[in-house]
């Protein structure tokens, strides 16, 4: 057989996708061409701004700087209740144009200067789908003195992972659900979410968790104990971010109530010494 039409593996992400000439995986940004996967969200910018440090959420990161946030297109999860669905879940459409690493460092470099910027953080869809851009554009932000910082939702396996952290100052990583089953519906893989975030704790990656908390999805007290005494064993002052649901995208659940949130935050400060409350 031709080897430009045998399927390709793609090794980035628990998918795994297996993608016959010209496919395009699941994630939308990662294709067969001519027997080799290639990232077609290459260096492609949807959304640049200059953001406190607090948004990412990063709390114990630099508080009260600001950073520069670059987002692409794409996602490897179906989350029916994605935020930034408008990117996250569409294609190269809307790119508002190719950043080449070189460029990318110049504007962190202006940002830095006008508006006291300490890095790039990329964010507002899934990074990591912009692998290869990312091993060409972290290393000259690190040799500039930036900082880098990662808004995950963790599927990545654990190779291309490695070759990233080095690199990496600081990330927000979602849990989503602490279960596999929930992790299934939402189209991810809970081990490699929980991979992810050991992986960059014992990295020495400075590391932050967020979970947004969902009426009958993850809202369940035993649940979110379990979720917090994992995350202690890793490291007990690891800051876990609670975030408030609202109704979006495809999900018309209604909104959390503030007081399960305040309820699952004194579960989790049971063993966690940083639990924060976000969207209320």
């Amino acid at each position: 057989m031709d080897k430009e039409k045998s399927p390709v593996q793609c090794d980035l992400c628990p998918h795994k996708c297996n993608l016959s000439q010209n496919q395009t995986g699941f994630c939308g940004t990662r294709r067969n061409i001519d027997g080799k996967i290639s990232s077609i969200s290459y260096g492609q910018v949807t959304s640049l701004a200059v953001d406190p440090i607090e948004k990412k959420p990063l709390y114990h990161f630099h508080p009260g700087t600001a950073i520069l946030s670059v987002g692409g297109f794409g996602c490897n999860m179906k989350c029916p209740f994605c935020q930034n669905y408008s990117i996250s879940q569409q294609g190269i459409e809307v790119s508002q144009g190719y950043v080449s690493p070189e460029e990318m460092l110049e504007f962190a470099r202006r940002a830095a200067v006008k508006a006291g910027s300490i890095g790039v953080a990329f964010t507002y869809n899934e990074p990591f789908l912009s692998y290869e851009y990312l091993l060409d554009v972290v290393p000259l932000l690190k040799a500039d003195g930036q900082k880098v910082v990662l808004v995950t939702n963790g599927q990545i396996c654990q190779e291309p992972l490695k070759a990233v952290l080095p690199y990496v100052d600081a990330m927000n990583i979602d849990l989503k659900v602490f279960s596999e089953d929930g992790y299934k519906w939402m189209g991810g893989d809970f081990k490699t979410a929980q991979n992810t975030i050991e992986m960059s704790v014992k990295a020495g990656v400075h590391v932050e968790v967020t979970t947004l908390v969902i009426p009958g999805i993850n809202d369940d007290a035993d649940m979110m104990s379990s979720e917090a005494l994992w995350l202690s064993q890793l490291k007990k002052d690891i800051p876990l971010h609670l975030s408030r649901y609202f109704p979006r995208y495809k999900l018309k659940t209604g909104a959390t109530p503030v007081e399960t949130l305040y309820k699952m935050q004194e579960i989790c400060k049971e063993h966690l010494e940083y639990v924060y409350l976000g969207n209320v």
